[in-house]
């Protein structure tokens, strides 16, 4: 099979031949047909995270279907369409396991990093991993559901607020497109925000009830005076627009946070405590969350702006990815 792997942390993408993989216990053989190229696919890229084998293929963002069952594997079939996200199995006995935390599993396996992912025509995963795609949905409009989707949706879903509250999305890019959409569709009062007046179209288009350009408009104050927001999902990287964004939360508003900067929010303690704010983060999600995601996605007819590449072209698409010029989600195709 062909696979795109790194070599050593640093080194380019590069395209190789491997022998088709074989199933151990509990795991299958997914046939790929479509991995998003995900922002974090840049920890394996760059080796960011201490403890990776090299080589590895990166891709955590996984559409295809059951390939080959390995010993021991119940519950799904050869040729059922499944999905592995950034959750990619977990050690089933630790606490977090045992209270049915398993995304914060301390010895939690992540595709890509763990093992290797889906830059290839098939991967191996952990049969815990797998997430039923729903028969509406084309593998590569699922793929960007299993990272970027769910996180979005996750938190939002989880974050406390109920339809009619106001809800803000910093940021309108690869997870905050998404992110719009699952907070228009949940019933919030929806305001979209970004630098700039280039994505105020799309915004709208997407079903904001407000776009903040935060360059020519004060967005704390326009927040404030639409009530102050309950929950601002903040989709950036930029721990500066984040921190400036506190004093557009109302009573009891959360800034919750799901772009990964290793930068520091800034904030004060009176700046939480007069109205009860909070600042708090969302990971993804477990394989039950992505089935989750995708069936609201098909059912509110959410999807994803992608741009597709075929897997020989894996560096041009990672590096329209790093670039920040995709507009919004870039996938592989085998």
């Amino acid at each position: 099979m062909r696979a795109v792997q790194v070599s050593k942390p640093g080194s380019p993408l590069e395209l190789v031949e491997r022998p088709l993989p074989e199933p151990g216990p509990g795991k299958v053989r997914v046939k790929v047909e479509a991995c998003g190229i995900c922002h974090s696919d840049v920890f394996t890229v760059e080796g960011q995270i201490p403890g990776i084998s090299y080589p590895r293929v990166p891709g955590h963002e996984i559409a295809g279907r059951v390939d080959a069952l390995g010993p021991g594997v119940t519950g799904c079939r050869v040729g059922q369409r499944v999905g592995v996200g950034w959750h990619g199995g977990h050690c089933g006995v630790c606490a977090h396991c045992r209270r049915g935390d398993f995304v914060l599993c301390v010895v939690g396996q992540i595709p890509g990093i763990s093992y290797d992912g889906g830059y290839a025509d098939y991967m191996i995963a952990p049969q815990e991993a797998l997430a039923a795609i729903p028969d509406q949905l084309a593998a590569v409009d699922a793929a960007p559901l299993l990272c970027a989707g769910i996180t979005t949706y996750n938190a939002l879903r989880n974050s406390g607020a109920r339809a009619g509250d106001l809800v803000a999305i910093l940021g309108i890019g690869g997870l905050g497109h998404l992110g719009l959409q699952y907070a228009v569709k949940m019933g919030f009062k929806t305001a979209a925000i970004a630098r700039g007046s280039d994505k105020k179209k799309l915004a709208l288009e997407l079903g904001a009830h407000r776009y903040i350009d935060s360059k020519a408009e004060d967005a704390t104050k326009v927040l404030t005076e639409l009530g102050g927001a309950k929950v601002i999902l903040a989709t950036v990287t930029n721990a500066k627009a984040m921190s400036a964004l506190i004093d557009g939360l109302g009573v009891d508003g959360k800034l919750l946070v799901a772009g990964a900067s290793t930068e520091p929010i800034e904030v004060t303690p009176l700046q939480l405590i007069g109205r009860r704010r909070s600042v708090a983060g969302w990971p993804s999600g477990r394989s039950a969350d992505s089935e989750d995601t995708m069936r609201f996605s098909v059912l509110e007819q959410i999807k994803p702006m992608i741009e597709t590449f075929p897997l020989t072209e894996a560096t041009k698409g990672y590096q329209r990815m790093m670039s920040g010029d995709a507009r919004f989600r870039v996938v592989l195709v085998p």
